[in-house]
């Protein structure tokens, strides 16, 4: 079945290749993928419209660095998180909470599981624990007026539903970026 197939081994060759760079190679690499993912997440604000569709997209570089390293894509999600400080202020409360912890989460996943399934799993939980956590618990209107901050089966369902869909997609569209990225650099 395609979900239980495993991903190529050209992530973890890639991974392996990047255990050899050095230290100062790894930060500056982090540092322009948290710079890549802050302007992305702050688009929305400064461009309006068209900003909204590029405010997912933030996702991709935290999740490319996660996958080559899960501790180097950590400080590249933090570096971010303190770039939106500086640039866009009102989206420090959805980056670390969504877009940025869903790249993180399959990035990680990428890094530990082999299988299609127990990532897009990976990337599912962490998106709806961010969520949940700004619906629930900070009462932060994430998913607008349509859902309420009270706890019920059906808005957890549609999240987790919305949570799996979206995991999947990034966890191909990962795997096609990974794959494309390979080919331009050999």
């Amino acid at each position: 079945m395609y979900h239980f197939k495993p991903v190529s081994n050209e992530v973890r060759l890639a991974q392996k290749t990047f255990i050899t760079y050095k230290k100062t190679k790894k930060l500056i690499l982090g540092a322009i993928f948290a710079c890549i993912a802050a302007v992305l997440q702050s688009a929305g604000g400064f461009i309006p419209g068209i900003g909204y569709l590029l405010s997912p997209l933030a996702t991709a570089p935290i999740l490319l660095y996660s996958m080559l390293s899960t501790p180097f894509g950590i400080l590249a999600y933090f570096q971010t998180i303190l770039l939106l400080f500086i640039l866009q202020p009102t989206e420090l409360i959805v980056f670390p909470f969504t877009t940025g912890l869903l790249g993180l989460g399959i990035g990680a996943a990428f890094y530990f599981f082999k299988h299609r399934l127990s990532i897009i799993a990976a990337g599912t939980l962490s998106l709806m624990l961010g969520i949940s956590t700004l619906l629930f618990l900070l009462h932060y209107p994430i998913l607008g007026p349509a859902f309420s901050n009270s706890l019920s089966y059906l808005t957890i369902g549609l999240i987790f539903f919305c949570c799996f869909l979206y995991s999947w997609i990034w966890v191909e569209i990962a795997l096609i970026i990974f794959k494309r990225l390979k080919v331009f650099a050999s």
